[in-house]
């Protein structure tokens, strides 16, 4: 399985599928590279009191986020030899692409939007990316980052939408498998969609995956609806606002629940994160503790669901 393409676009009309095997060789591909990080069993605060949950502290990965396991099993799965890469990011997975690359010893550029938060461009650059604006959108840095590769000769590696990516992602589903006995639902935010569509290629209809995307950004939601990956308006400009092909495929074959939850909810969650564990995450990496802790999702009795927290490239004061 190739994972980066040369100067192409991923987008597809039928994806390619990523199976359980392909998440099971990116394991064996990135063993030593990245962390098995731990799983804490706890209880959080409900609108009715404590739930029981296990996080995922994925936000203690190398770079402080998931996005880092699917940019090295894409660099490493690559056949080419290329020795540049360039990427489109807003923020992880750029800083993911740009530690990956340096591991390496591979050059990397990364195209953003002119509005990309400063912590993330400065995580590139301490990883010693080369790192271009271009537009005020994703899409557009998109675009730009699509034709830069071709005019480069180099690789261009989709931040979410391609099959290496979604199955380095995937691991996470097979520690999991691991670390926490039976099969709870998991629970996992959506963003582009790499890391539910990992968790679903990896477990399959082993545990439940339910998708949580904040209100503003409904891009799974929009796209089961339609049928297929939509773009969708949103203010917020700098993240994906259109799931990825793969995610969707996965997505609805699995018949995968998806919650919208309030921003409020969201920022409060990461707020509770911080004053109840000290533990800082970004406004995405909290959105699906969000879920359980707004009452979107209530888990069966004697269910202790398990709660991704995937991200934590934000600035240190979260009140």
């Amino acid at each position: 399985m190739t994972g980066v393409q040369s100067g192409e676009s991923t987008r597809r009309t039928e994806p390619e599928r990523v199976l359980r095997t392909d998440v099971r060789e990116a394991r064996r591909r990135l063993a030593g590279r990245v962390r098995k990080t731990p799983v804490f069993h706890t209880s959080v605060e409900g609108p009715h009191g404590p739930v029981p949950v296990s996080l995922k502290m994925e936000f203690l990965q190398h770079g402080g986020t998931f996005t880092v396991r699917g940019a090295l099993n894409a660099l490493l799965a690559a056949d080419d030899g290329a020795d540049q890469v360039v990427v489109a990011s807003a923020g992880n997975a750029g800083i993911a692409v740009a530690l990956a690359a340096a591991q390496l010893g591979k050059e990397c550029t990364i195209v953003v939007p002119e509005s990309a938060p400063h912590t993330k461009v400065a995580a590139m650059w301490a990883h010693g990316a080369e790192v271009l604006w271009h537009g005020t959108t994703y899409a557009q840095a998109q675009e730009r980052a699509v034709s830069l590769a071709a005019e480069r000769g180099a690789d261009h590696l989709h931040a979410y939408d391609m099959p290496a990516v979604v199955a380095g992602a995937g691991v996470v589903g097979l520690e999991l498998e691991e670390q926490v006995r039976g099969r709870p639902p998991v629970l996992a935010a959506v963003g582009g969609g790499a890391l539910i569509a990992g968790l679903g290629a990896a477990l399959g209809k082993r545990r439940q995956i339910i998708g949580v995307e904040s209100e503003h950004l409904p891009v799974l939601s929009a796209a089961l609806e339609a049928g297929g990956p939509v773009d969708i308006e949103a203010t917020e400009v700098l993240c994906a606002t259109r799931v990825g092909d793969i995610a969707f495929d996965i997505a609805q074959r699995h018949q995968m629940p998806v919650l919208s939850v309030a921003d409020d909810a969201v920022a409060a969650a990461r707020e509770y994160l911080w004053r109840e564990f000290r533990v800082v995450v970004e406004l995405e990496g909290a959105a699906a503790l969000a879920a359980v802790q707004s009452g979107m999702y209530t888990p069966a009795p004697g269910v202790r669901p398990i709660v991704v927290l995937c991200g934590a490239n934000t600035e240190l004061p979260v009140l």
